[in-house]
């Protein structure tokens, strides 16, 4: 679908040039004051996702999907098609608005992610971000020492990143309380690594060679990131997002020991600054570590209230570290989603067994979908989930599931 006719200025600006929007229009949708509600408490038609990332009861696990709004769906490959190129499509509000909703009216997903890229931070600090095809991002000046670093600054979140808000303005307001918005960012690490190698990496040659080398500077940059992610994902709250995730995808690389300094500690202090409260709401912060279950004991500690899992953890181990001191996300393989709608179900309810009773699961896959996944099997996951989690919440002696006896 698209959005309606609160985006036509949208169109009306963009004959100037694809990714490139009048100030003034960025000053109609800025600020809190450009959303009906903002200010109050939101009504939802459905708020089980906000619910369960505080960890409150819930009547059924929500599910939503990393890169649900992506090339797996025919209708997202024809909005792409219409914009252009990937950045042109993350650049203009209303087509990000079109793709976000997209999901939503295929499948009875529980939320809404902004469409939009992690690495927008470092593209609006001058690196010029572009993708080449079969090789994914690159940047046209990566950072290579001090004096690169030096020159870097926090960008405008209202100029620079304008797009980017006005698109989670025009979400929320065709969202209308359907369901929540999530907003998100890359990790500092995680945007550090792509600055520093100029790309996608399989090596991390250079950000390992400026982390063993040239531990200050990269802590600068580290520093120079977590500012910006902060500042970034405040605004994205500011214009109406009401939840965040950072998605630290570089993160397992690391040992231990780098984890903690170069990472999870950047991530710490982002959550310690954040703006948590917004509309009357708790505004929940999710992290997620790719390859970071074995650190889920320290994340929990992080100050954040939710924490993704990626496939290769058991939720049973990864409930027993946390010790449900905050929700889990996850954790379904996406290569599930080449199997058959009847094995899909199966690896539901052993996701759901798995997490066992109570609150504080939020279901997803463990990394983001597969762009060649037929869009009936993710129809056949949400409705697994819907059908089979109900049984994982209610009390005992009303048809509830003892989480010893396994799966009936």
């Amino acid at each position: 679908m698209r959005c309606s006719i609160r985006c036509s200025i949208l169109r009306a600006e963009s004959q100037r040039g694809a990714g490139t929007w009048d100030l003034e229009f960025s000053k109609v949708l800025a600020g809190p004051e450009s959303l009906p509600g903002i200010g109050s408490v939101t009504e939802f038609a459905n708020d089980t996702l906000l619910r369960a990332l505080l960890r409150q009861d819930v009547d059924y696990t929500p599910v939503w999907i990393m890169r649900q709004a992506g090339r797996y769906l025919p209708e997202y490959r024809a909005t792409r098609a219409r914009a252009g190129n990937f950045l042109d499509l993350c650049r203009n509000p209303e087509l990000a608005c079109e793709v976000t909703l997209q999901p939503l009216d295929r499948f009875p997903l529980d939320a809404a992610i902004l469409f939009s890229d992690i690495l927008t931070i470092p593209d609006a600090m001058g690196l010029g971000l572009y993708f080449t095809e079969g090789e994914g991002p690159r940047f046209e000046r990566p950072i290579r020492d001090a004096a690169d670093v030096q020159r870097l600054a926090v960008p405008d979140m209202e100029d620079e990143l304008g797009y980017v808000m006005d698109a989670v303005a025009v979400i929320r307001r065709e969202l209308a309380g359907r369901v929540p918005l999530i907003g998100f960012s890359g990790s500092p690490w995680t945007l550090a690594v792509y600055m520093v190698e100029g790309g996608g990496t399989k090596l991390f040659a250079r950000s390992k060679a400026m982390l063993f080398d040239r531990p200050d500077l990269m802590h600068g940059l580290l520093s120079k990131l977590s500012e910006s992610v902060t500042a970034y994902l405040d605004a994205q709250i500011a214009h109406g997002a009401q939840a965040v995730m950072i998605f630290d995808t570089w993160g397992g690389v690391l040992t231990p020991r780098d984890y903690r300094e170069f990472s999870l500690d950047y991530m710490t202090r982002i959550t310690a600054g954040l703006t948590r409260k917004a509309e009357g709401r708790q505004v929940p912060v999710i992290l997620f570590t790719k390859g970071g279950g074995q650190w889920l004991d320290r994340m929990a500690k992080s100050g954040c209230d939710a924490l993704g899992v990626d496939w290769t953890q058991d939720l049973t181990d990864a409930r027993s570290l946390v010790e449900d001191r905050v929700a889990l996300q996850g954790n379904l393989d996406p290569g599930i989603l080449y199997a058959a709608p009847e094995r899909i179900r199966k690896e539901v309810e052993r996701v759901l067994a798995s997490y066992g009773r109570g609150p504080g699961h939020i279901f997803n896959l463990g990394h983001g979908i597969h762009p060649d996944v037929d869009p009936d099997h993710v129809a056949a996951l949400v409705d697994a989930v819907h059908a089979l989690s109900p049984a994982w919440h209610r009390t005992a002696g009303a048809g509830a599931i003892d989480r010893d006896a396994g799966i009936p």
